[in-house]
């Protein structure tokens, strides 16, 4: 048996195809799989009971149930989703006044390495299929009960280092026949492949990029993202300038910082030289601990400070309020444990 969730739009087109449908069978097999959420086959009552049974002779509707949920004060609330092979992956869904967000996972542990993120602490176990990917917007609406309006890849794993799914599933989030989430309202967010970066470029769609950067210059980033060995900011700088020249559009820069690391004066400079004439913000986000970490986020008087002083030299500079701390979801605490 097959998992109905896993055909693309295309395959099931296919699919319909072989089994001499027509062509918008498929769209309506979609619909009910991502927009409905239908968890049996039999409720698909726009196909005749013949062509429901002869779907269900080969195929099932797989659904992502939670192991566990946690709550954090703010609303913040992660879920630890067991998968096939027993792997556990975590999404967390962040409430805000005008938007309901979703960051989700793209693989199962992550293998760079990065020192500040306790995913990396989990090693590898495989990359996520597309629709594992996807299934977890889902399954969080459902839970949740509220509609989501965003959607962070900044869980668990290195999106371009699973890039063909990683798409696959903004496809169909997006999707009219999907969850239908604006391009726009979808972000992407990546430690630096450059050659990712120059397709995602050229992927028809607007949603976003963001680059996980945390260093200004390359010793630096190497201590904290391995990555940064094989991919140093020389060749993942013009990689980003292409993605906004070709899109016409800003990208994102995030920014840990950490506590006498990367919070330095110079760290201002360098910032300002590298990104300069990037059509770019860049998002500071204090360090979130976890256990066995030798990392500490600066003093909140001392992010502001590094704010106001990198404001006058970059066109847009945020902070962001860290989410969900207290229960192991916020940026770089997922590994498959809770607090509470």
């Amino acid at each position: 048996m097959t998992d109905l969730k896993s055909l693309t739009q295309e395959q099931l087109k296919k699919l319909c195809q072989e089994l001499g449908w027509q062509d918008y069978r498929s769209k309506q097999i979609f619909s009910w799989l991502w927009q409905k959420n239908a968890t049996d086959i039999q409720e698909m009552t726009n196909l005749s009971k013949e062509k429901r049974n002869l779907l269900a002779s080969g195929y099932y509707i797989g659904q992502l149930k939670p192991e566990r949920t946690a709550r954090d004060k703010d609303g913040t609330r992660k879920f630890t989703f067991r998968l096939k092979r027993d792997n556990i992956i975590e999404s967390v869904f962040i409430p805000g006044k005008d938007r309901k967000t979703v960051c989700i996972s793209t693989q199962v542990g992550c293998k760079l390495g990065c020192k500040f993120c306790y995913t990396a602490k989990m090693g590898f176990k495989r990359n996520l299929e597309w629709h594992e990917i996807a299934g977890q917007v889902l399954a969080i609406r459902k839970l949740v009960n509220q509609r989501i309006t965003n959607v962070v890849f900044m869980g668990m794993g290195e999106p371009f280092l699973n890039y063909d799914a990683t798409i696959e599933a903004i496809k169909a989030l997006n999707s009219d026949f999907g969850i239908n989430i604006g391009a726009r309202r979808i972000t992407v967010s990546t430690s630096g492949i450059p050659e990712a970066i120059r397709r995602y470029s050229r992927f028809p769609l607007q949603s976003k990029l963001a680059i996980s950067l945390n260093a200004s210059d390359n010793e630096t980033r190497s201590m904290l993202m391995p990555v940064n060995r094989k991919y140093p900011l020389e060749k993942l700088i013009p990689a980003v300038r292409e993605f906004t020249q070709i899109k016409n559009k800003r990208v994102t820069f995030e920014y840990v910082l950490i506590d006498g690391i990367n919070n330095r004066k110079k760290d201002i400079r360098q910032l300002a030289n590298l990104l300069k004439a990037i059509p770019c913000k860049i998002n500071l986000i204090p360090f979130n601990p976890f256990p066995g970490t030798e990392f500490c986020a600066p003093p909140f008087r001392s992010v502001e400070d590094f704010a106001e002083a990198l404001y006058p030299l970059l066109p847009a500079v945020t902070i962001r309020k860290s989410r969900g701390s207290s229960i192991l979801a916020a940026c770089g605490q997922l590994a498959g444990t809770t607090t509470r």
